[in-house]
């Protein structure tokens, strides 16, 4: 059991998705730790797909309306229920003082700092920074030292008053004072902080971090003081909606919107929101933007949709149907002239709905945030870290980044590195660490671990498979004989047991790859068997393994030994009362086990409209985990419980979440990869590494990353540690997400940012040409 958290007084900085080893990790050869020799170079980012425009270009005026998944819990973005949209929204009112360019480096606001360094480092680290005497608060005061001081007082840890969900960097200042004047701000680290960059981003007033009511209570549902291109107007429930304004205050370029608003759309409405002209700015998944997609080319073409309702009528069944509507039945001709109107409203609904979606394009990069294969080490086959490693070699990665990219016309590149994404400096492919896809690898593997073609037919004593057999072993002793056939009994019992109270019924949302044992009395057979054929079939053409006959290599392969078995082929006629034949243990193929139990790994996914895409590449790990013989239990789950009931209690095996990327990743990820921790009650402190696997080396390496000023040695730090990551094999990076926006074809300076952050006083209509304004340009 574990416990999902940190010890008071050490809480790191908490990121939105998503003790097995002790002392160093050790290793043969680990690629990519040697801070010396020939690096890999840098992999180039997907670039930011975003309708660039100068700011005189841009129109002054109007309203943009940009979806968000729900309104924010919290404005405070310290607390632990912020989310992207406390992220988004926070971004354009408060101060960010160093933001993200577009390869997400950290770069120096001008707003709101004229300089801002390292100025000592003996015998303490001193960062001075030098206000823009511009810099004030909405209600009209400076920005300077006492709002420095309060976020810090907040954020140390020190004072429990304060509920934060992270106070990384903060619990290292020793003290903060006003510099020369009022514009300088000098801030004093107790011990070394490499990502000091990282601090005081967002920046809160003195007024709203000064005291625990105003940081716990006050900053939850409004913000009394802001310093950005647009101020706080109103938040309404009702409607779902955040608006800002623009603040007449703000010193930098003009906001070139009147204002702002941030309306609350379901993933799954979007493409309504978009088509009614709910929303002008909405991150959208590949159907929406296939949706799109068809509606300019339809509309460029003058033709009627091509899909939708009726598109797929042939003249032949129009025929007809108009034969059955005009005929002499009458019942059948009402009950057809009611289906056609029922198609034909669908199908002016579908031609209205593609018609507004033609006044959007899709903008397309990848995010800042990478998708894994998580697998918990905590307890099970995947506590040994060989099984591990062997699932990890069975993956073809290459193959799932095709499956999720390549069809929306981007880079396919399976993800090399857990600290940085493609186009960070920081970036390089540590993978090799742990070796590429290599089946008989995997096979070996699992073989050394114990797991094989003969373990899964008999158990030779009582040992459990899995973490539980080594304990076993110990207590064998002189009763091995006994204790060998009172097992046996029971195994076989509680096999039957098992499955019959384990094992759910067909429509509940589990469904086991790799499972073809024959069905017999009293057995249910999940898949494949031959009641689930169809089932089967479709799953692994859904995965890529089919081809338009339904067969795969193997399957012909075993369909033609069959055939060459005594008896023919299977399914083949025989006189009444010929005995079928014996069938020979195959141990070339089929699952794994050990002692009789079968290797077999529970793996959930969300169930939701939203999650398709995660599900084909769960199914399609689960094919590949098949061809080694590891035996997947695919267990649906709701959308809503996936995470908080599943991944972070550790009610799996093995899931697919994400991680954002971060330009400071010796804060940011190592709580994410942080060796579990004991707790007073036996369970295990494990913060957010949600896989339970973790070791003393790799938090040695964050740790002294994070005191390490020189960027270059911590880069490398950074990567060894990566490195280990790698080879403990606990989370297996696959490849970063697809970032999909539409936005309105007359905006500009908004879309894909990618790794960068939006300029939101830049945002706005294309300025009208000399035939006047955009006709969809909103006042």
């Amino acid at each position: 059991m574990s416990h999902v958290g940190v010890p008071r007084g050490t809480a790191r900085k908490r990121r939105i998705p998503a003790l097995l080893t002790a002392g160093v990790l050790t290793l043969p050869v680990l690629a990519g730790c040697s801070s010396g020799g020939e690096e890999t170079a840098a992999v180039a980012a997907v670039p930011q797909d975003v309708a660039r425009a100068a700011r005189a270009q841009v129109a002054d005026g109007g309203k943009v309306t940009w979806a968000i998944d729900a309104l924010p819990a919290t404005f405070n973005a310290f607390q632990a229920d912020a989310d992207s949209a406390t992220t988004r929204i926070t971004g354009a009112l408060l101060p960010t003082l160093f933001p993200l360019d577009a390869q997400g480096r950290p770069q120096l606001n001008p707003d709101y700092l004229e300089s801002a360094k390292v100025t000592e480092t003996e015998p303490r680290q001193v960062v001075v920074y030098r206000l823009n005497q511009q810099a004030v608060w909405s209600d009209g005061r400076g920005i300077g030292a006492p709002d420095f001081v309060a976020q810090w007082r907040a954020l140390s840890g020190k004072d429990s008053a304060f509920w934060t969900a992270r106070n990384a960097g903060y619990e290292r200042i020793e003290k903060i004072e006003r510099g020369h004047d009022d514009l300088e701000v000098k801030v004093t680290f107790a011990k070394p902080y490499a990502d000091w960059r990282s601090l005081f981003s967002p920046l809160y007033p003195k007024q709203m971090t000064g005291s625990p009511d105003a940081f716990n209570d006050g900053a939850r549902t409004t913000l009394k003081a802001t310093a950005g291109p647009f101020r706080l107007r109103e938040v309404d429930k009702k409607t779902g909606s955040v608006t800002l304004t623009r603040d007449p205050r703000w010193w930098g370029g003009r906001a070139k919107l009147d204002s702002l608003v941030f309306k609350a759309v379901k993933p799954e409405d979007r493409t309504d929101a978009l088509a009614e002209g709910a929303v002008d700015i909405a991150d959208i998944d590949s159907t929406t933007a296939h949706r799109i997609a068809q509606a300019v080319r339809e509309g460029a073409a003058g033709a009627p949709p091509a899909h939708g309702p009726g598109a797929a009528q042939g003249p032949a069944d129009a025929l007809r149907s108009w034969a059955v509507a005009h005929g002499t039945d009458e019942g059948a001709a009402e009950e057809e002239q009611e289906a056609r109107d029922d198609k034909a409203r669908a199908a002016d609904a579908y031609a209205t709905e593609q018609s507004g979606l033609r006044a959007f394009v899709v903008r397309k990069s990848l995010e800042p945030a990478y998708t894994q294969l998580a697998l918990n080490g905590e307890t099970g086959p995947l506590a040994d870290d060989r099984v591990r490693r062997a699932v990890a070699r069975a993956l073809d990665r290459q193959e799932l980044a095709d499956t999720v990219l390549k069809p929306l016309g981007l880079p396919a590149q399976p993800l090399g590195s857990h600290l940085a994404v493609a186009g960070q400096p920081a970036y390089r492919d540590g993978s090799d660490a742990l070796g590429k896809q290599d089946t008989e690898q995997a096979q070996a593997l699992l073989a050394d671990a114990g797991w094989t073609r003969e373990g899964a037919l008999s158990r030779t004593d009582g040992t459990k498979a899995g973490s539980e057999g080594e304990k076993q072993k110990k207590d064998a002793g002189t009763k091995a004989d006994e204790e060998k056939k009172g097992s046996a009994g029971k195994d076989a019992d509680d096999g039957k047991g098992n499955r019959a109270a384990g094992e759910p019924a067909a429509d509940d949302g589990l469904y086991i790859v790799g499972d073809d044992k024959p069905s017999g009395p009293g057995t249910h057979v999940l898949a494949p068997a031959p009641d689930a054929a169809a089932q089967s079939t479709a799953l692994l053409r859904q995965a890529g393994y089919l081809g338009s006959t339904g067969t795969s290599e193997d399957a012909r392969d075993a369909i033609r030994a069959q055939d060459r078995q005594p008896g023919g082929a299977a399914g083949a006629y025989a006189p009444a009362g010929t005995a079928a034949p014996a069938k020979a243990a195959d141990t070339a193929r089929g699952p794994l086990g050990k002692n009789g139990k079968p290797l077999s790994l529970r793996f959930v996914l969300p169930s939701g409209p939203g999650s398709a895409g995660l599900r084909s590449v769960g199914e399609k790990i689960a094919a590949m985990l098949d061809t080694i013989g590891i035996r997947t239990e695919i267990t649906k789950v709701s959308d809503d419980s996936y995470f908080r009931d599943h991944v972070a209690s550790g009610d799996y095996d093995m899931a697919l979440y994400s991680w954002p990327a971060t330009a400071y990743p010796a804060t940011d990820d190592r709580p994410i990869y942080a060796k579990p921790l004991p707790a007073s009650d036996g369970s295990l402190l494990v913060e957010q590494n949600y896989t339970r696997v973790g070791t003393d080396h790799i938090d040695q390496l964050f740790d002294q990353a994070a005191s390490e000023l020189d960027e270059k040695a911590a880069q490398d730090l950074m990567r060894k540690a990566d490195a280990r990551i790698w080879a403990a094999a606990g989370s297996i990076p696959l490849f970063q997400r697809p970032q999909l926006v539409a936005t309105g074809k007359q905006l500009v300076n908004v879309g894909a940012f990618g790794l960068g952050v939006p300029h939101y006083q830049d945002i706005g209509y294309k300025a009208p040409q000399a035939a006047g304004a955009p006709a969809d340009r909103k006042k």
